[in-house]
């Protein structure tokens, strides 16, 4: 019989494992999409390098960049999965263990005395968010966060009466802001409606759904596509220093918002978009369906 428990940590360490190594390969063909159109030398120089980066850290087994982020987990709990509460618990001890065994760098600190666990968990850390789900599965989306992308992220209180218009301004503003701190090309989450809590979770769940995938509302798809347009055009380009290619894709998802307030929040993704999607069976049967791993 299947330990279900030791099946979840042992799969979720590989999980953070891959992610950690292994670009998705949407964000791995945007980014040698975005070679093939830049024209100069130094903004390919750059795309080259990340590439060559990436392709060494795969071959190798190591992580992407030094800094491996904050770790994050998006959860759909199915009804007829055998474990509930205990998730909690299972996925903290897999990140501890993976801290030491992938291995990662060690981010967490006491916003108060600075003293680090010296294991990426803490006070509401890793950050978990379960949404339950008809069925009999477990689903695991990891993404760990790195800290120069979680630096420019942004929430703007728009006048209702500016609409789209104001959106479009805002995020202009975050890009402008960013600038290069975020190690470009990157990943825009934008989250529109709610209250600022939800704005914020629905711009950082944005990044979780994959470049080739679009929105489902086809005026939501086009202003995604408006707004990539826009911020290429300002010229930021990879890492800053000039270029076609500063958004490799700009997701949005959105709430229905009171009357007397536009809200919307911006969550960056740098070029180590750090995702993957696994999916555990009540059997114990387990799969990272989004690198295409059998565990």
């Amino acid at each position: 019989m299947v330990d279900l428990e030791k099946k979840i940590i042992d799969s979720v360490i590989e999980l953070l494992r891959v992610v950690e190594t292994r670009l998705p390969n949407d964000v791995l063909e945007a980014l040698k999409k975005a070679l093939e159109e830049e024209e100069t030398d130094l903004a390919k120089s750059q795309l080259e390098a990340i590439l060559k980066n990436a392709e060494a850290a795969a071959k190798g087994s190591v992580p992407m960049c030094q800094d491996t982020g904050l770790i994050g987990f998006y959860i759909e709990l199915g009804d007829g999965f055998p474990i509930r509460s205990k998730i909690y618990d299972l996925l903290r001890e897999a990140t501890i263990r993976a801290t030491k065994e992938v291995p990662l760098r060690p981010n967490t600190i006491d916003p108060w005395t600075h003293e680090k666990p010296g294991n990426n968990t803490g006070r509401h850390i890793p950050i978990i968010h379960i949404d339950l789900v008809p069925g009999d599965e477990l689903k695991i989306i990891a993404m760990p966060k790195g800290g120069g992308s979680s630096y420019v992220a942004r929430l703007y209180s728009v006048p209702p009466v500016e609409g789209i218009s104001g959106l479009k301004k805002a995020v202009l503003d975050a890009v402008l802001q960013a600038g290069p701190k975020p190690c470009p090309p990157v990943i825009l989450g934008v989250g529109v409606g709610g209250t600022e809590d939800l704005t914020m979770f629905l711009a950082k769940k944005a990044l979780l759904r994959p470049l080739t995938q679009k929105n489902e509302e086809e005026n939501v798809a086009k202003l995604e596509e408006e707004l990539k347009s826009m911020i290429n055009a300002m010229g930021i380009g990879p890492m800053g220093l000039g270029g076609k290619t500063y958004a490799l894709g700009v997701n949005i998802e959105w709430a229905h918002r009171h009357p007397a307030t536009f809200l919307v929040g911006v969550a960056v993704g740098c070029w180590a978009m750090r995702r993957g999607t696994l999916v555990i069976k009540s059997n114990g049967e387990a799969e990272i369906i989004s690198h295409g791993v059998r565990l």
